[in-house]
């Protein structure tokens, strides 16, 4: 295989933006292949061929014995033909042939600099002899965050079967760790590491929905790599059906390179069946890289989401939902007392769930009919609505629009419109539900009729959309010729157009994705909604790792996080106010509980917390996310400190006693350095529970010191009790 030539002056490409750069050869005759990704290299210094040549030259690998006789050019879309033996960007067939394409530029490569920094590459591709074209689109963003996609059509004849697209960045040899997230129903976003070891570490997911376990990234980085230190590189994929990511590291490395990082659509067997002329898309990889830990990548994560047309640009509003505090026993008079309860709390938004449409007394029945239940509300919702309204809160209502009851008038008069296996079969039921088929026309236009009458009817201000099951054996007749061929894919992108039309019929309208708690938090769904439910678990102490990991990824303010009872739903685990006020703090903060039933003191710090929040949220919702590496597993250390450095709210928390006696000094992250801070305890959010015979010396009238000392000395905290946690408010 002969290499490039590198005769061109102009095959460099370099792209900088935000302390990142990425350095690509666009010289072909294959597609660009990616040099450098990561720290901003700057000026490449000598310019034309000779300076081309110095940095090909420089990243030429040697060619080991037993090997290609040269070395392989991993490009933005590997292939088989190109010597690589990992996951291949394209594959794919047609009638068993055509399986080993040779793409090879079609036209000049095309780059156009961004004004803010950054810039796109977009490079097409062909394989005449296979009949297919090929796109890829690489954008750094001003942010620093690199997009990747890529797209594929059919140019031959007869039907070209897609198996997988999957552009990729390479990974330097000084990443030698990996992480990522797994999770389950109420536990969601556990992160696992270990060494980067040889091989390929896959991580698909197959329940047609982010899934519980779905990674929230995957990353690797240098040795020991944390919040605040280390080399990291990362990827989310922005979709929210089938997904998977991949980490390969082969013997023989990557050219130049260790190692390969890539997320793509998982498709299914037959998915996606390319007719003449036909073309798939894949959705977008968002890779971020930092060279301050894993805060450094969330940041770039983060100010990509709030540079976004559809970010949330309103102060997020308390929200009081009713699911814990009435579950299904819907009665107006006692919801009217807890809207009015809500009101004098402070609360913001008032969320009607589970329980108002017709013959739904528990969760086995009447999903899929969304009429309002005359027995339950003979006057409609109205009474309800208007009560909200008076006691100027905004009306939210849940919806599970995609799910349907087997014992439902909506299946019994529509049993075609479940997605199923064959027309004999259906997949085993979950939760007593089912899935509706959105590629069903007829389904989609139903659910689209029913949500946009509800939402104006009744002028909704907010939508909890849920989607409580995994999707198995989703085959639909309407979209593969009567074969119950798989759609998944076609599934979601319906779900896309769904909720974009209910927003552009009612564009005031704000919708939450909720899956069974966090089965579905991805920045696909983010960007057809307003906020995502992080998990159905609001028992604070698995929330403070729900929350850490799920803000990795997310801005804050996109991420629900609510004060249950004492006692929590879902763990049985009792936790002081306190602790329930801190943990809920940081997100779009809300409440999960019956107010009518709280002691006049209870709800008097409920109110002080809410007025809290309402204070501090526009830092919460705008600053950069800070985590402590404490490298101890009984406490944590996390917060928001401003852009311009100036202020920070930092919470300190117990999670479980510790060996040592005291935690001693503890260093708060992110503050500037050459600021003077005065450091405070919020106790309007509550006092923690302490065990200790004497407080910190600073505790009782807070501290002013710079944030060098407080950064590389650090504060000593209290012996909080296990469960407890403190707020500390830092101004300057």
């Amino acid at each position: 295989m002969s290499q490039p030539s590198t005769s061109e002056p102009d095959r460099l490409v370099l792209l900088r933006a935000a302390g990142t750069s990425v350095l690509l050869d666009v010289g072909g005759p294959a597609l660009p292949r990616v040099l450098h990704w990561g720290a901003d290299v700057g000026d490449l210094g000598a310019s034309g061929q000779a300076g081309t040549s110095d940095v090909l030259a420089a990243v030429t690998a040697a060619v080991p014995r037993s090997a290609l006789d040269a070395p392989m050019a991993f490009t933005l879309l590997p292939v088989e033909s190109d010597g690589w033996s990992g996951a291949p960007g394209l594959a794919g067939h047609r009638n068993g042939g055509a399986a080993h394409p040779v793409l090879r530029l079609s036209s000049a490569v095309q780059v156009d600099v961004g004004p803010a920094g950054g810039g796109t590459v977009t490079a097409q591709a062909r394989d005449g002899a296979a009949g297919v074209d090929v796109e890829v689109v690489l954008r750094l963003t001003e942010h620093g965050v690199v997009e990747l996609a890529a797209a594929v059509q059919n140019t031959g004849d007869g039907t070209y079967d897609l198996a997988a697209l999957r552009p990729t960045l390479p990974l330097p040899a000084v990443a030698v760790e990996q992480l990522d997230t797994t999770g389950r129903w109420c536990r969601e976003g556990s992160p696992q590491r270990a060494p980067l070891r040889y091989g390929t570490w896959a991580r698909p997911t197959r329940r047609g929905r982010t899934g519980h376990e779905g990674p929230l990234l995957m990353a690797a980085g240098t040795a020991a790599f944390g919040f605040r230190r280390g080399e990291v590189w990362a990827v989310h994929l922005a979709w929210s059906g089938d997904g998977e990511y991949l980490l390969e590291r082969p013997p023989e490395g990557v050219g130049p390179h260790a190692a390969t990082l890539g997320a793509a659509e998982l498709l299914r067997a037959g998915e996606i069946r390319l007719g003449p002329g036909e073309s798939y898309r894949t959705p977008t990889a968002l890779y971020s890289w930092s060279g301050a830990g894993l805060d450094g990548v969330a940041d770039r994560w983060h100010a990509w989401q709030r540079a976004r047309s559809t970010h949330p640009r309103s102060p997020r509003p308390v929200v009081l939902n009713t699911w814990e505090a009435v579950y299904f026993d819907h009665d107006l008079a006692r919801l009217t007392a807890l809207a009015d309860v809500a009101a004098l709390a402070g609360v913001e938004r008032f969320v009607l769930d589970d329980g108002w449409f017709r013959g739904r007394r528990d969760d086995t029945a009447g999903l899929g009919d969304w009429y309002v239940d005359p027995d339950v509300w003979p006057q409609g919702l109205h009474p309800l609505v208007e009560h909200v309204r008076e006691r100027g809160m905004q009306v939210g209502l849940w919806v599970e629009p995609e799910m349907v009851n087997p014992d439902s008038d909506l299946v019994r008069e529509h049993p075609d419109w479940v997605l199923s296996p064959n027309a004999d079969e259906r997949p085993p039921v979950w939760r007593h539900q089912q899935v509706l088929d959105l590629t069903n026309p007829s389904a989609w236009e139903y659910l689209l009729e029913r949500l946009d009458a509800l939402v104006g009817e009744y002028r909704i201000d907010y939508l909890k959309w849920d989607h409580n099951r995994d999707l198995h054996a989703a085959g639909s007749a309407s979209s593969a010729g009567g074969t119950f061929g798989p759609v998944v894919h076609a599934q979601t992108t319906r779900l896309y157009a769904l909720l974009d039309e209910l927003r552009a019929r009612h564009p005031g309208l704000e919708i939450e994705s909720c899956a069974s708690g966090g089965a579905r938090v991805d920045l696909g769904i983010l960007g057809h909604t307003d906020r995502v439910w992080a998990s159905d678990c609001n028992d604070a102490l698995e929330r403070q790792q729900i929350q850490r990991w799920t803000t990795q990824v997310l801005a804050p303010e996109l991420v629900g996080g609510h004060v249950g009872p004492p006692e929590s739903h879902t763990t049985h685990r009792h936790l002081d106010l306190q602790m329930r006020c801190v943990t809920a703090l940081f997100g779009h903060a809300g409440l999960e509980w019956d107010l009518t039933r709280l002691a006049p003191d209870e709800l008097a710090a409920v109110a002080d917390w809410i007025a809290a929040y309402r204070g501090l949220r526009g830092l919460l919702h705008s600053g950069r996310v800070v985590r402590g590496d404490l490298d101890v597993e009984d406490a944590l250390l996390h917060g928001v400190v401003a852009q311009d450095g100036g202020e920070a709210v930092l919470a300190y928390v117990r999670l479980t006693s510790a060996p040592a006696a005291h935690p001693g000094l503890v260093r708060l992250p992110g503050l500037d350095p050459l600021r003077q801070y005065t450091v405070r305890v919020r106790e309007d959010v509550g006092a923690p529970a302490v065990v200790q015979a004497f407080a910190p010396g600073w505790l009782a009238d807070g501290v002013t010191l710079s944030g060098a000392v407080l950064g590389e000395v650090g504060l000593t905290m209290p012996v909080l009790a296990p469960g407890s946690a403190l707020l500390l408010h830092l101004t300057s």
